[in-house]
């Protein structure tokens, strides 16, 4: 149901932001990755504004998902988890059913820009949006992004480390222009950070985001056979599977360079 509006909100963006993007494509470290630089520690008056933007979200999208939970049997504020599909170009969001301490399904969110191809991300600038098993604390919220609001979704993890990897603030935000993050527009991710932030506040230390290169069926595995990245991909769908039997994200850890689930 977001399609149309996305298609033309982005569609208008691009337009006037097009000689930007062509600026930042030629940059030799053009990324969408929100860049650390050092700064004055920031006084509660420099954070306010982001905090003003997120509470002013909430307020906003609030009561409408406070009853569309509860229509199917949700509380806002209740644990969450996030599964994302780069090919089906898709962010699965997922809350905790008290009832059953299943995590249900509560909505699917078209993914208005990302970049790159199938398979991991390698090193900082290569405009891949990473694969693989991530979580995300209180302190990687971002209320005051430049892309409205937007949370690091924590590459490099232990994984990624112990490979080599580099790169680091890859962000799932707001606006629908994007290079090596995850854009779903400010819409969207109003929602999204909303969720998030009261999951957090409501005692949910971190909540886990699982990125996929698509979806992990045997048909889509059977086109991946011979493909650079197939043995790290088996490797992934061993945790895709596991939700797919319990309804509830495995806990994962790694050794001998490989995930393992428990």
């Amino acid at each position: 149901m977001f399609v149309g509006v996305d298609f033309a909100l982005c569609l208008n963006l691009a337009m006037k932001l097009l000689p930007s993007i062509c600026v930042l494509c030629l940059a030799p470290l053009a990324s969408c990755e929100e860049k650390k630089t050092e700064a004055p520690p920031m006084s509660e008056k420099t954070l306010f504004p982001g905090k003003e933007r997120a509470a002013a979200a909430a307020a906003t999208v609030r009561p409408a998902l406070e009853r569309d939970l509860s229509a199917v049997g949700l509380r806002f504020g209740d644990p969450v988890f996030i599964r994302v599909f780069k090919d089906e170009q898709r962010l699965e969001f997922f809350v905790q059913n008290k009832a059953t301490g299943k995590f249900d399904l509560f909505r699917t969110y078209v993914i208005a820009a990302a970049s790159g191809k199938p398979g991991p991300k390698l090193e900082e600038g290569d405009w891949q949006v990473p694969e693989g098993f991530y979580f995300v604390p209180p302190e990687a919220m971002n209320p005051n992004s430049q892309f409205h609001l937007s949370f690091n979704i924590g590459y490099p993890n232990a994984f990624d480390q112990a490979l080599g990897r580099t790169g680091s603030a890859i962000m799932v935000h707001g606006n629908c222009v994007s290079i090596g993050c995850l854009a779903m527009t400010d819409a969207k991710i109003e929602e999204i950070y909303t969720l998030c932030d009261a999951a957090h506040h409501g005692g949910q230390a971190f909540f886990r985001v699982h990125v996929f290169p698509f979806r992990m069926s045997v048909e889509k595995m059977k086109t991946a056979a011979g493909f650079e990245w197939e043995e790290f991909w088996k490797n992934l769908r061993e945790g895709y599977d596991l939700f797919g039997k319990t309804h509830v994200p495995p806990e994962v850890s790694v050794e001998g360079g490989r995930y393992r689930f428990n």
